[in-house]
């Protein structure tokens, strides 16, 4: 195979510690294990920094500092702010294929200079719902209006996904969702992910687990609710675990002596509670796009309940248990606590997750569409 890629990047994809740089890490991982040449081109911002395990996987790697302040009424700001000049310059180095990872990195798309070039875009959510749903669960006055005006510009900006020779949708329910716009245009490309067999651990523990990225809304709401609602009623153990806890989340936890708060752990620590807890939590109240956190549980975890949003049209309801009140989760964790995790449903779990997410032959669909 002689195959060569342009991969752009929303963000730096190392560490893959949170949801859409997952995707991308394992993504170009997968590609580059399958023989494909990558270019990858990330915007730099907050505290990811230069990382040089990606080297290992790609042929050169370009930085570009995000734009902080952008002023711009007819463009998404996540998009705007992913605008450099020499970004350009680089793509412009060969004529490769180019992922676009995300509407954040599409700045270019309809640039009249890649107009011959094989332009794929990878979709991680469905942005101006994602986003109005960001509103409707945020109380910052300006952050949610912020996250309402964002909504309606992605919503007129998406249309520049014609431009696009390729759509790649992370779950079902995108899929079905954009193909009634852009049709044969959009592929079904599951999430790509770390796990490469499932990994649990049979028995009990002695704790239940919630885990994301606590800065942002929709997490720091899903966690408020299990405090608040669900386990301000309990005395078993419930660990949250992620970075940029809220003061009102980190206030509410204070009042709890069973409830404790774990900032700072890097992925592998993450993954040592995810597999010691007797049940994984994990609540949303954003059906959007496919939660990579929940896969990771998948291959990793014991038991795991969820609402209905979080597996919503994803395939993987059958193997968690769903509870969409407060008071349905706290019967569903009295009923799990008092079970043991056997090998039966270990080898259920093995027998549903098999081929669903599988990273290579995904990564060679990907390669097809490259002729």
């Amino acid at each position: 195979m002689n195959k060569s890629l342009h991969i752009i990047s929303f963000d730096i994809p190392f560490p893959a510690n949170y949801g859409g740089v997952i995707d991308v890490f394992y993504k170009l991982k997968a590609l580059y294990e399958a023989g494909v040449s990558i270019t990858l081109h990330c915007f730099e911002y907050g505290d990811r920094q230069v990382q040089t395990e990606l080297n290992k996987y790609c042929k050169e790697v370009y930085y570009y500092k995000r734009k902080k302040w952008v002023i711009n009424l007819t463009l998404p700001y996540l998009v705007s702010s992913r605008n450099h000049p020499q970004l350009i310059k680089n793509l412009l180095k060969d004529d490769a294929p180019i992922l676009f990872e995300g509407l954040h990195s599409t700045f270019l798309i309809n640039n009249i200079q890649l107009k011959h070039r094989l332009k794929l875009v990878r979709m991680h959510n469905i942005e101006h719902d994602y986003y109005d749903l960001l509103a409707a669960s945020e109380n910052n006055i300006f952050l949610k209006t912020y996250y309402y005006i964002e909504s309606k510009l992605l919503k007129n900006y998406e249309c520049r996904l014609h431009n696009a020779q390729y759509i790649l949708a992370i779950s079902a329910k995108d899929y079905i969702d954009l193909h009634k716009y852009y049709g044969q245009k959009v592929k079904l490309t599951p999430a790509f992910h770390g796990n490469k067999q499932v990994n649990i651990q049979t028995g009990k523990g002695d704790f239940s687990f919630y885990h994301g990225k606590l800065s942002v809304a929709e997490n720091n709401l899903a966690a408020l609710y299990l405090v608040n609602e669900v386990f301000s009623k309990r005395s078993d153990t419930l660990i949250i675990g992620g970075d940029g806890a809220s003061k009102e989340l980190q206030n509410a936890i204070a009042k709890y002596p069973h409830i404790d708060l774990k900032q700072n752990l890097n992925p592998e620590a993450i993954n040592e509670y995810i597999r010691k807890a007797h049940i994984n939590i994990l609540p949303t109240f954003q059906a959007t796009g496919i939660k990579l956190k929940l896969i990771n549980v998948m291959y990793n975890g014991r038991f795991i309940l969820v609402n209905s949003p979080m597996v919503a049209e994803t395939g993987l309801a059958e193997v968690t248990q769903i509870a969409d009140s407060a008071e349905e989760m706290n019967e569903k964790i009295n009923l799990l606590n008092q079970q043991v995790f056997s090998e039966d449903q270990l080898q259920y779990r093995k027998d549903v997750l098999k081929n669903k997410f599988d990273v290579q032959m995904h990564a060679h669909q990907i390669i097809e569409l490259l002729d």
